[in-house]
């Protein structure tokens, strides 16, 4: 990839991840990036997201915490544009 269309994707990671929970910094975006590519595998390639939770407990529970974290952010966030 090139540096430009790098730059670009992440000014669109930024935006959605800004949209989505109400601010935006470089761990929020990594987070974001991270439950974006599980949830797409996981509903593309179920079998293999099973055995990778499987195999890294520890992993899918970071996973977990991730999307906790995310959901709870993005709650708050749509409460208060009420």
């Amino acid at each position: 990839m090139n540096k430009n269309f790098r730059e670009e994707f992440e000014a669109l990671l930024s935006n959605y991840t800004e949209l989505l929970l109400g601010e935006e910094n470089k761990e929020l975006n990594e987070k974001v990036q991270v439950w974006m590519l599980y949830s797409f595998m996981s509903k593309n390639m179920p079998s293999l997201v099973k055995h990778w939770n499987v195999k890294f407990p520890d992993g899918k529970q970071t996973i977990i915490e991730i999307i906790s974290e995310i959901k709870k952010m993005n709650e708050i966030r749509k409460q208060n544009q009420k």
